[in-house]
């Protein structure tokens, strides 16, 4: 429950969609906007920042008692509860310059284990009368602070007479909430788009640009199989995948971008169900040295999964570039475009390792420990299972790639977030949009089995009638991370 009272201030006029900058202010204090406006320089105001001191913590306890208990008598002795005594709940406090604790507000998970929903109460300010912005600065900030930690879902309970506040911040009316001691509150939530964000930055471009291609006969690959993780040879029992490594990653990380060039071009072919048979790669370095690191982490990785380097092309005093080719065989490919509404998404996922340094909440390092044996099995569980559609898992992360199988299936997608494996070392919102190392999504009637090998397997979802991605949390609802088709290639 937030109560704000008249805590709307000069701070609230502008557009909804400029919270996310205000945020900056409300943490820098008005001193540090003045100067970035330009202005005079002021004397330091208000700042926003994690309450860790008892005596701190203790001054926000007693503002929410004096507003809470004393002046609303929404509680009769006491407004404290279990989510205070949650060792996982931050509380975030305004502070005077001087110290004094100006307002408050806590925000915590809502399940044990944290999968990602957390929820903001006992929002309180000490003066209405001169308190400026300080209500809508801890909200920000506490939005900000939920992004920061992986949440994909926040939500708040806020008396009816404060909506309109919270709607101008950019939250979102959900419904009616509870009454507590005869006030009403509203259900608020605030959109947390990370997901949507990372589907449009990585795949949203790929219709428009490649059209020029998918016109022509043939091109894209076959029916079937139309923008799937490789392409069928007409004709032949070869599947072919390619992919290239940003040059960026070349430049600074040569030996990673070497390891990372064989790692995804055989999870592509490990998505179709073929046994890899050689590589081909393309590569280019300011340097002769530059380039030994490139071939070094390429030819280790091929090692490491037993596949040889049959050729390619190689340039040096040029800047930094690196792409492979895989070819491998199988009779029958498994498309991405073979789901069916009903049918059961599984997730296949290698949760040993940790977050590869210099890639922290973005690249998940599981190969890099494994044996060969290790790699060589988690390869063929598609080969092994046959299921009806596999994908995977891209820089679209799990969510977002979950969106491009259901999309050359002609369906949607619905995830229980509960049910999603994960390591420990990760949040679920950085675990669910980045690149995994080994994690293979799969459709079929029924789940699927167990892998050989060191991954997890779980039954986390079902592909849908309703285009797009949604999740549903432990108490029911259903939010939307993806709004309808991921690349608008459209069914294979």
């Amino acid at each position: 429950m937030l109560d704000l009272r008249d805590l709307a201030g000069p701070a609230l006029t502008g557009p909804a969609s400029t919270g996310r900058t205000r945020a900056v202010e409300s943490v820098l204090g008005s001193a540090a906007a003045s100067i970035l406006a330009g202005g005079h320089r002021a004397e330091p105001g208000p700042v926003v920042r994690i309450a860790e001191d008892p005596g701190v913590l203790a001054a926000y306890h007693r503002l929410r008692h004096e507003e809470f208990v004393l002046r609303q008598g929404l509680f009769p002795r006491t407004d404290l509860d279990d989510v205070d005594d949650d060792p996982r709940t931050v509380v975030l406090v305004s502070v005077a310059p001087d110290g004094t604790v100006l307002g408050g507000v806590r925000i915590a998970p809502c399940a044990e284990p944290d999968i990602g929903w957390w929820a903001g109460s006992r929002l309180v300010v000490a003066d209405t009368a001169h308190s400026g912005g300080i209500g809508p600065a801890l909200i920000r900030s506490a939005c900000a602070h939920v992004e920061a930690r992986g949440v994909l879902r926040f939500d708040a309970d806020v008396q009816d007479r404060y909506c309109p506040l919270f709607t101008s911040l950019g939250w979102v009316d959900t419904g009616a909430g509870p009454v507590i001691s005869g006030r009403a509150h509203r259900r608020m939530r605030w959109p947390v788009d990370r997901i949507q964000r990372l589907a449009d930055t990585t795949k949203s471009l790929l219709s428009g640009l490649l059209a020029p291609l998918a016109d022509q006969p043939g091109g894209l690959g076959e029916a079937g199989f139309r923008g799937d993780d490789g392409a069928p040879v007409p004709g032949t029992d070869l599947v072919a995948a390619c992919d290239a490594i940003l040059p960026s990653m070349v430049e600074r990380d040569p030996e990673w971008a070497g390891w990372c060039s064989v790692l995804v071009n055989l999870g592509d072919l490990s998505a179709m169900g073929a046994d890899p048979v050689g590589l081909l790669d393309a590569v280019a370095a300011p340097t002769p040295s530059h380039l030994e690191r490139i071939v070094r982490g390429v030819a280790a990785a091929a090692a490491a999964w037993r596949v040889p380097v049959l050729g390619g092309h190689t340039q040096v005093g040029v800047p930094s570039a690196l792409s492979v080719t895989a070819l491998g065989r199988t009779s029958r490919p498994v498309p991405a475009g073979g789901g069916r509404a009903g049918h059961i998404v599984s997730l296949t996922a290698d949760l040993g390792g940790s977050w590869r340094p210099g890639y922290h909440e973005r690249q998940w390092d599981s190969s890099s420990s494994r044996t060969s044996d290790e790699l060589r099995l988690l390869a063929g569980h598609v080969a092994r299972t046959a299921p009806a559609a596999a994908k995977d898992v891209s820089m679209a992360g799990i969510v977002g790639t979950a969106g491009m199988l259901a999309e050359a299936s002609g369906t949607g997608a619905e995830f229980d977030v509960a049910a999603i494996p994960r390591p420990a070392g990760a949040s679920v919102g950085a675990w669910l949009t980045c690149f995994p190392g080994y994690a293979m999504l799969t459709a079929d009637r029924d789940p699927a089995p167990a892998p050989a090998g060191p991954a997890v397997t779980a039954t986390c979802g079902h592909l849908t009638d309703e285009p797009g991605v949604r999740l549903r949390w432990p108490d029911g609802e259903v939010t939307v991370a993806v709004v309808g088709t991921v690349t608008g290639l459209g069914p294979a």
